[in-house]
């Protein structure tokens, strides 16, 4: 039988394989929620609401919420943690968790939301996720995440890769994007030529077999920032992204879309 569960940790690692020495390929962040499909010993495979990715989890990792909080898997209104990084002290049993930017936080206003039966609150901002797609807003949100680490399969503030970090901004300025960059790739309109970027355009990279194997959000037309060592803001022309450090290009631009 397939239950729904709910994140109760900062992050939870999702793994290729049911093993902790298996690749972490994503993160649940706090407050998101995931259908458990399968056991396995003490891992689970779970599919995840938010992008229809599956993968395994610690099974003690889990929260189950089943039926039981219907509003938690479809609430009306979705919220989001706005600041950097924050503190949620448990009501029920006094322990704290140190929330990420971008995680689901089911408000009840007044800083109080509620993950399953645990009542939680924080003084940290909360906003809204707009039910329309504010492109404008898009570069403000990521210039949060300069200088995090760059980490294969992260998808928060203490480490990131470029399509996580894609994923989380784009999620809380108004729209769903999949997970990896071959599949963000496919969204969107493409822009003909690099001088009529737009700031929140994306702009997608390939290695020479062809595959998009980066992403990383337009700034100006000049200027790029995507998650590669850390997140950073580096140089970009029609050939692709120029590392001034090296004195030569690392990434080569495919293709840039506005959605």
């Amino acid at each position: 039988m397939i239950m729904n569960a709910i994140c109760p940790l900062s992050q939870i690692p999702v793994r290729s394989e049911p093993s902790d020495r298996s690749e972490m390929v994503t993160q649940i962040l706090f407050g998101e929620t995931f259908s458990i499909l399968e056991e396995r010993g003490n891992w689970v495979l779970i599919h995840i609401h938010l992008d229809d990715y599956e993968g395994w989890i610690d099974r003690k990792q889990a929260l189950i919420i089943d039926n039981e909080y219907p509003e938690q898997v479809n609430p009306k209104s979705k919220h989001v943690l706005a600041d950097k990084t924050g503190i949620c002290k448990c009501k029920n049993d006094g322990t704290q968790i140190l929330l990420s930017k971008g995680c689901n936080l089911p408000s009840e206003g007044n800083g109080i939301f509620r993950v399953a039966h645990k009542t939680f609150v924080t003084s940290s901002k909360i906003k809204a996720i707009p039910k329309k797609f504010h492109a404008s807003k898009v570069v403000a949100q990521a210039m949060d995440y300069l200088n995090v680490s760059y980490l294969w399969g992260g998808r928060s503030i203490m480490g990131v890769d470029c399509s996580g970090l894609i994923q989380v901004v784009y999620h809380m300025c108004g729209f769903n994007l999949p997970r990896d960059a071959s599949q963000q790739a496919i969204k969107g309109t493409a822009i003909d030529f690099i001088d009529e970027a737009r700031p929140g355009d994306l702009a997608f990279f390939d290695n020479p077999s062809g595959e998009i194997i980066h992403v990383g959000i337009m700034i100006s037309p000049d200027k790029i920032l995507h998650a590669s060592g850390c997140v950073k803001i580096e140089r970009i022309d029609h050939n692709g992204i120029f590392n001034a450090e090296l004195g030569t290009y690392s990434h080569s631009l495919r293709i840039i879309k506005r959605l």
